[in-house]
């Protein structure tokens, strides 16, 4: 953690939460368990509170009058064990609500935060997600080449060469049978087990909830509400089909995404990057990384933005579609250090389609090469432009 450290004291990877908490009385810093919110929040200094112990709630109920009188940090984890304490924020906020930065929340979001924050503190209150360690975050050496195998939880592997794929076959575990049923799941321990197999297969493919449920018995209703709370916890993506008005037929299924790379491989037991790039699945695996690591440096440079993918009838494609402040940006993602002058020519084609206004085709080329609004760079190259025209 070391690396956060250093970005967040420079004011870089997060400075979104420096800002939030400037400009707002409370903020909420979201994201799935183990991924660093903690420790993040401890940088900051204040009065921590780790709501899941008995203990702490009640040494928190003894202190409130004097905690939140003084100008320090109030952070409170795992606040949506605590429902009691969303009326309690909201008037403390409303008796001073000049005052900003005073609340720090952090959850590994259960549904049941999201209707807490909603209803008790709306206007009141920034929400923040937290990703697991990024591209960006780490160096270029060892850690940053691990991290599309091992993913990027801390403790998962990706700063020591230890841990994976143990740690993610835990996590999955204790999820399953803790972490999930608490927040309201009521699916058994064993048919989430093989749920989260069927994903893994599905991984990069046309959301078809009704085939996987045809696997399980279950109802393509049941499986979608299962993997709503996949979603929740910030385990699943669900990239929905850009569907505008263009002259042809498209395809408006979602495309479904393990949003860690290192849960992914763990899920179906690669262990070693050797192994990966023997797989036929390789390249929808690259596809997903790629994608999460661009959305997650739009976010961390403050670029609010809508993404989706493209796929009409005849199979024309692009691999992921952003809407940013004005322009539409088109993507195609290839794993591959040579990409031909056709896979650009495809992807001008298909742009055109959409009216996209800037092209990037992301590949493993360390060059940057820009000719107008097209562009070939690798991971590198994408997320600095992001981050130098914001």
């Amino acid at each position: 953690m070391l690396t956060r450290k250093v970005n967040f004291e420079q004011g870089r990877t997060r400075s979104p939460l420096q800002v939030r908490l400037q400009s707002y009385p409370a903020v909420a810093l979201v994201g799935p368990r183990q991924c660093g919110k903690t420790t993040l929040a401890s940088l900051l200094g204040g009065h921590y509170y780790d709501l899941e112990q008995q203990s702490e709630r009640l040494r928190l109920d003894i202190e409130w009058e004097e905690v939140t009188k003084n100008n320090t940090l109030l952070i409170l984890d795992e606040a949506q064990t605590t429902p009691d304490i969303f009326p309690r924020l909201r008037a403390a906020i409303d008796n001073e609500r000049t005052r900003n930065g005073r609340f720090l929340l952090l959850g590994s979001v259960s549904p049941s935060l999201m209707i807490q924050v909603s209803e008790s503190l709306a206007g009141r209150l920034s929400v923040l997600e937290l990703t697991p360690l990024s591209w960006m975050e780490l160096p270029e050496n060892a850690q940053r080449q691990r991290l599309w195998l091992c993913g990027g939880y801390p403790n998962g592997g990706v700063l020591d060469g230890r841990s994976f794929p143990l740690w993610q076959q835990d996590y999955l575990t204790l999820l399953i049978q803790r972490d999930l049923p608490a927040w309201g799941l009521p699916a058994k321990a064993q048919v989430m087990r093989r749920l989260v197999r069927m994903l893994a297969i599905s991984h990069g493919m046309e959301w078809n909830a009704s085939q996987i449920g045809k696997s399980l018995g279950l109802s393509y209703h049941t499986v979608n509400s299962y993997v709503d709370y996949l979603e929740g916890a910030f385990l699943a993506r669900r990239l929905p089909a850009f569907h505008a008005n263009i002259r042809k037929r498209v395809i408006k299924r979602p495309k479904f995404y393990w949003r860690d790379s290192g849960l992914l491989h763990a899920l179906l037991n690669v262990r070693h990057k050797r192994e990966l790039l023997a797989q036929p699945w390789v390249g929808a695996s690259w596809e997903g990384f790629v994608i999460e690591q661009i959305l997650t440096a739009m976010q961390q440079a403050d670029r609010p933005c809508e993404a989706w993918y493209l796929r009409t009838s005849d199979q024309q494609e692009i691999d992921l579609v952003l809407e940013t402040a004005s322009q539409l940006w088109a993507l195609e993602i290839k794993l591959t250090a040579n990409p031909s002058r056709a896979d650009m020519e495809r992807l001008n084609v298909n742009a055109t389609l959409i009216g996209a206004n800037r092209t990037f085709l992301v590949c493993r080329r360390s060059e940057f090469l820009t000719n107008g609004s097209q562009t070939v760079c690798d991971l590198d190259g994408m997320i600095a432009y992001i981050f130098k025209t914001r």
